[in-house]
């Protein structure tokens, strides 16, 4: 699936709100949910299902479980991140804390790096991209890209 096809089928959200925003940010969080609703369904209807995802009540911090197969092997992590406070205009910075230091496409903490590909398309498409967006064109890639890599050269095993 190209990128196109991708954010085709994930909803774009038009409530422009911060998490300081009240009311207005309950009407975005709807939307949030509601992206990331349709994007579960498109994943599980084209078998595809690779994270699991909650948060707080305030849909300000984000806490969830992805996995990448990758030989025949799945790797399971868990990932995390908190909407900044300049949300949606800013992108949030997806972290697995388990790979810290393990790649060089990370930063401390155990952020993924989406500064080269991804957040130049979300500071383009801001604020109509949300979460779903994120797992999708960030993190989605993002392992796709290192965990093969982290694989084959050692740094990971299925026992990890």
């Amino acid at each position: 699936m190209d990128l196109r096809e991708t954010v085709g089928r994930i909803p774009l959200l038009s409530t422009n709100a911060t998490p300081r925003d009240g009311d207005l940010w309950i009407a975005r969080l709807k939307e949030e949910y509601k992206a990331l609703i349709q994007f579960v369904k498109n994943n599980k209807d084209s078998d595809n299902d690779w994270f699991t995802l909650s948060s707080n009540k305030l849909g300000t911090k984000w806490n969830g479980k992805c996995w990448y197969i990758y030989q025949m092997q799945k790797y399971e992590f868990d990932f995390e991140f908190e909407l900044p406070v300049t949300y949606p205009t800013t992108a949030p910075e997806i972290m697995i804390p388990e790979l810290d230091g393990k790649t060089a496409k990370m930063y401390r903490g155990g952020k993924i790096c989406l500064t080269i590909h991804f957040k130049p398309l979300w500071s383009k498409n801001a604020p109509h991209f949300g979460v779903a967006h994120a797992l999708a064109l960030g993190l989605a890639p993002w392992l796709a890209a290192e965990i093969p890599y982290l694989v084959d050269n050692g740094v990971i095993s299925k026992t990890n």
